[in-house]
């Protein structure tokens, strides 16, 4: 029954998991899963195939006396270990005997595991997602709006001749540039809409095996192309497919956007709020995603004279559209090679040379020939310029809807720090900027800290109920109310050997670590469980509860130690981590620190517990709802 109980509670920990939603839900709701039917099909196999093969395995062994003397090197070898095990289990019975008799002492330690805990809290930071080094760097590269494709490919020229001189060709692989938007707008769903013109592009860094830690190259570059070309606007994006998944489609980690009718106010806010988010401690590559200022021409129409001519604003704009742009915007045509099949467009437009200048644009006919009707006969040009006139202006490039109302994003990423630190400034500023806006418009805050936020909340929640399941089982198992808070008053040390393990190794508190956390937490209960029941049957047996918790701690120090050492050994290497493997190393720093505090609070304090706690029930020989036998 202990054996089970213990099962079931790793089993209920991992309940949290079902409360999850969004990128974490898909990663880590099948690692919940495989544990639970791994944990369930092992105690299935513990009470079936494992006696059987014990059995077969044993029934020839035989055991020497103690002081036998055996000239075998295992033998000699598991003497002296049983030497030393013995030795380091009669050390703990007197230290345990010694907090026992001694009771002052387990509180002071508590105190400090909790002050040691809250300060770990404070100092590790949150984050919704380790970063990962996957050996690529991409790098977002936008021009002046307006800057025609020729001069754009210069400029992605120079920017990779600077990005050479950074990374050293040992450990570059290759780089690749894809400028402009793509020439089929279907092709658009398999970009991250990030791109928005011909002056827009990406670098991709391609970096070799063994290189040195992607994060260094990426924070000189932040630090170089913007001196070296203060014109152009540099962010970088996502290059693994771990975090793409994570940023759920935006190109940044943080995403901070005005959303509303008001487009004038909604746009000033936008840009105070990317000058304010610059100065963040912590915060790189703050732009405004929309381009808004990008020059070009009106054409302002002379409705009137345009009348006189035997013209109309449609028929003028069509034919400005046809002679800039092509037919194919205004009436698409095709040819299919009969040949091969392969339909090709048919498309009429005014070479870029013939409309070099404001002068040629004004030239551009927009009819074949209009009669005047002060001279008849005589034929007036149909051109432009006759029916319009030109003014400089700029208009926006790109534009953004959210629930059909228009978006301004500031897109964001961190660096050196943590993001829930930052997450809690921008909180501030948009709280600040918030009263600026008109009724109806809001700021809002989406991304990963969105993410963050709501994978945090969930797993607390899910963790609470996991904590009110394994309450409950042990209810059951116990058949009472009270013996399963010797359990629980030992998981707080758990939980602070998490948090310390996090800031010794500088990981941050994030969803991998909290999984971890549930495993490490899963583990101790399971522990502490067994411990338990022992103890209570001893004491159900005529003991007493100092005594039981004594005996308990002698009897048990062994398969407790076996479980944390297993599990911390075939943690350790991957703890150990490397490039690409952040977020494993996240959750197996979390369970090691765990059960490094958790194995000795479960032989320490959970006797001591124990002891302090079902004192008032020394020789009674059945608690709890049902009668108990013990024989």
């Amino acid at each position: 029954m202990p054996t089970l109980v213990s099962t079931l509670a790793i089993s209920c920990v991992f309940t949290s998991v079902v409360f999850l939603d969004g990128p974490a839900k898909y990663l880590f709701t099948p690692l919940g899963l495989a544990v639970v039917f791994a944990m369930l099909a092992s105690y299935a196999l513990s009470r079936t195939l494992t006696p059987i093969t014990i059995g077969l395995l044993l029934q020839s062994e035989r055991h020497e006396p103690a002081d036998a003397a055996s000239s075998g090197w295992f033998s000699r070898i598991h003497r002296g270990f049983e030497r030393g095990f013995e030795r380091l289990r009669g050390g703990h019975a007197r230290l345990l005997t010694s907090l026992l008799r001694r009771k002052w002492i387990v509180p002071i330690i508590a105190m400090v595991v909790i002050a040691l805990a809250t300060a770990m809290f404070l100092l590790v930071g949150r984050d919704f997602f380790p970063a990962i080094d996957g050996g690529q760097i991409q790098l977002h590269v936008r021009a002046p709006a307006g800057t025609r494709i020729e001069a754009t490919e210069g400029i992605f020229q120079a920017v990779e001749d600077k990005i050479r001189e950074v990374i050293p060709e040992s450990e570059r692989e290759l780089i690749v540039d894809n400028i402009g938007l793509p020439a089929r707008p279907y092709n658009l769903a398999f970009t991250d809409g990030s791109t928005i013109g011909v002056n827009d592009g990406v670098i991709l860094v391609a970096l070799k095996e063994g290189h040195a830690p992607t994060s260094e190259y990426v924070r000189r570059l932040r630090e170089v192309l913007p001196a070296a070309f203060p014109q152009v606007t540099f962010y970088f994006q996502a290059a693994d497919i771990v975090t793409q998944i994570l940023n759920f489609g935006l190109p940044a980690q943080i995403d901070v956007r005005t959303v509303g009718y008001d487009r004038n106010t909604n746009l000033r806010v936008a840009k105070e709020l990317r000058q304010r988010m610059a100065a963040i401690p912590g915060i790189v590559d703050a732009h405004l995603q929309q381009e808004v200022d990008a020059p070009a021409f009106y054409a302002t129409i002379d409705r009137t004279r345009a009348a006189q001519l035997g013209l109309n604003a449609n028929t003028v704009a069509t034919n400005i559209n046809v002679s800039l742009s092509s037919s194919e915007q205004v009436t698409p045509n095709f040819w299919t090679d009969p040949a091969s099949g392969i339909p090709y467009y048919l498309a009429v437009q005014t070479p870029e040379r013939s409309v070099s200048s404001l002068n040629d644009l004004g030239n551009t006919p927009v009819s074949s020939g209009i009669a005047s009707g002060d001279v008849p006969g005589v034929p007036v040009p149909g051109l432009l310029s006759n029916v319009a006139t030109f003014k400089r202006d700029s208009v926006p490039t790109n534009a953004n809807q959210s629930n059909i109302q228009p978006v301004y994003e500031v897109y964001a990423s961190v660096q050196g720090r943590d993001l829930g630190s930052v997450s809690d400034q921008i909180s501030k500023i948009v709280a600040d900027l918030q009263k600026e806006l008109s009724p109806g418009n809001t700021i809002q805050v989406i991304g990963q800290i969105q993410s963050m936020n709501d994978a945090f909340w969930n797993l607390s929640i899910g963790l609470l109920f996991a904590a009110v399941f394994v309450y409950l089982l042990m209810v059951v198992n116990y058949q009472n109310f009270g013996d399963p808070f010797v359990v629980i008053l030992a998981l707080p040390a758990t939980l602070c050997g998490i948090l310390t393990m996090l800031f010794v190794t500088g990981t941050t508190l994030n969803v991998p670590s909290l999984m971890g956390a549930i495993m490490a937490v899963g583990v101790a209960s399971a522990n502490s469980i067994l411990l338990v029941t022992f103890a209570r049957e001893q004491q159900l047996a005529g003991k007493t509860a100092f005594e039981s918790a004594i005996e308990a701690g002698h009897t048990r120090i062994r398969p407790v130690l076996m479980t944390a050492a297993a599990m911390i050994v075939g943690m350790i290497p991957m703890a150990i981590g490397g490039a690409g493997e952040e977020q494993n190393a996240a959750l197996a720093r979390a369970v090691i620190g765990g059960l490094l505090f958790a194995t000795p609070t479960t032989l320490l304090v959970v006797p001591y517990l124990f002891a302090i706690l079902r004192k008032r029930n020394d020789g009674k020989t059945a608690q709890g709802v049902f009668s108990e036998d013990i024989r």
